[in-house]
This record gives C-alpha cells, sequence and structure tokens, in this order.
C-alpha cells in the first residue's frame, strides 16, 4: 500500500489545521513546502516570494516537494503531506507553462485517493504569509482539481465540517482506523 498521503486543493480550505490533528494524533506529517519556503526567504533575500517571483517560487516549491516525496518513499510506513509535488508542478505550469507532467516525471507518486479541500469562504483568511485573495485560491483550486483528475487520481473531498471529524474520514479512508 502506498502510504503517502497527500491533502491538496483550496489555499485557506483547512489544510494545515487538518494535518496539524492528524500529526497530533501520532502520525507523521510533511509541512507544506509554500510556507517553509515563504519563512525560509523572509530570513534570506526574498527573491522566491510568491509575491515577488512566482516562478522562482513554484520552482523552489517543487524542488523541496520532490525531496519530501522520495524521503517518505525511502522511509515507507504512512506520510501526509500538508500539499506536495503535484500542487507545485501545477504553480510551475501557471507561472512558466512548464507541463505538470515534465515536472512530475520520475516521481514516486502519492497514495491513488487524494484528498481535496474545497473553497470555504468561511474560514479563508490572508496573513503576512498568504497575500492572494478568495478568488485566486477558488482559481487555484480549480486547477488541482483538474490535474489531479489528468493524472489519475481518485479524488476524495473534505467536508466542511470540524477537524476532528475531517481527521477521522482521512485516517479511515486510509484504514488507519
Amino acid at each position: 500500500m502506498n502510504g503517502r498521503v497527500l491533502i491538496s486543493g483550496c489555499s485557506g480550505g483547512g489544510k494545515s489545521t487538518l494535518l496539524d490533528e492528524i500529526e497530533a494524533r501520532g502520525h507523521a506529517v510533511v509541512k507544506e513546502p509554500g510556507r517553509r519556503i515563504v519563512a525560509e526567504q523572509k530570513a534570506g533575500d526574498g527573491k522566491a516570494l510568491p509575491w515577488v517571483d512566482m516562478a522562482a517560487f513554484a520552482r523552489r516549491a517543487t524542488e523541496m516537494a520532490r525531496h519530501d516525496l522520495s524521503a517518505a518513499a525511502e522511509r515507507g510506513g504512512f506520510v501526509f503531506f500538508d500539499r506536495g509535488l503535484v500542487d507545485a508542478a501545477v504553480a510551475l505550469q501557471q507561472a512558466i507553462g512548464v507541463p505538470v507532467a515534465e515536472t512530475l516525471a520520475g516521481a514516486h507518486r502519492y497514495a491513488p485517493c487524494v484528498f481535496l479541500a474545497p473553497p470555504w469562504p468561511e474560514i479563508f483568511t490572508r496573513d503576512a504569509d498568504r497575500q492572494h485573495d478568495l478568488s485566486t485560491a477558488i482559481a487555484e483550486y480549480h486547477r488541482l482539481e483538474q490535474a489531479f483528475d489528468a493524472l489519475g487520481y481518485a479524488i476524495c473531498l473534505l467536508p466542511k465540517a470540524p477537524v476532528s471529524d475531517r481527521a477521522d474520514l482521512v485516517l479511515q479512508k486510509v484504514g488507519l482506523t
């Protein structure tokens, strides 16, 4: 069984909160590359921030997500990802037109079922690291949805429900409850 479980979807849709809950229940989690890159860039020269140079940001996200995915494949067992390589490939395609399939070439795949957080306007917030608006997040969600479908992943939509219910659903679907 492929235990590399990807949680993707709309920015501001509750993914990181869900992953925090899954981690609190004792499961391995890989934090979102985008947030890690923003922290890294704010501590450095800031040239690869998404609002400064989206192409540089997407390239860095691709590199980081590829490393995360390879490390999880070597480790084995279940690992839950807050976004991942497909997200980065979709961002790179949007930024400079590199086809998703080209970015993913040779990479390990995630588990067959990808969990998508749909747009949830009631919980969407901007912050210092998420400077885009809800309409931009929704457009990104639709690009991701199309990419996962084209790549042959089964899409499991996360319900707009309390985080504990969402975590129960994910863990049940992957056979960990």
